[in-house]
């Protein structure tokens, strides 16, 4: 389990619910490269003999709810809007420089920001809330800005 998926866990988000439903037949992209709802096939190729799997909402977690939460209750003042450091120290995760380079190495942060700490910090807050987004936590704009 990568880091990542760790602080999923923790705000719950992903798990058995992320995994694709039971018979479910794999969609392929039209030629055209266009991969818009509207641009892709997902009509059956013999519709009497296969079911549709009926598309699922996506739960959505209320990440900023949850964070204020644990950060009311923890015993130090986290700053987890602004700070990496301080988001994972709330999600009871490593937050060590050697982690939060091992997270900055998996979620694709640029060569560059590596060698500078305190840019890798900033790129690694945002690119964290990004994909926490981007897998169904609701995060407000102002912080994925």
């Amino acid at each position: 389990m990568g880091l990542f998926s760790k602080i999923l866990d923790k705000l719950g988000i992903g798990g058995a619910s992320a995994a694709p439903a039971a018979g479910a037949t794999p969609v392929e992209a039209p030629a055209t490269g266009d991969t818009s709802p509207a641009a892709v096939n997902i009509a059956p190729a013999d519709s009497s003999t296969t079911s549709v799997a009926q598309p699922r909402a996506v739960p959505v977690v209320d990440v900023v709810a949850q964070l204020e939460q644990k950060a009311a209750a923890h015993p130090e003042k986290l700053n987890w809007r602004t700070s990496i450091v301080d988001l994972l120290k709330l999600l009871d995760i490593d937050s060590s420089l050697t982690a939060r380079k091992e997270l900055a190495t998996e979620l694709g942060c640029p060569a560059n920001l590596m060698a500078d700490s305190a840019q890798m910090n900033m790129w690694l807050h945002k690119a964290v809330l990004a994909r926490v987004a981007a897998n169904g936590g609701n995060v407000p704009a102002d912080l994925l800005d």
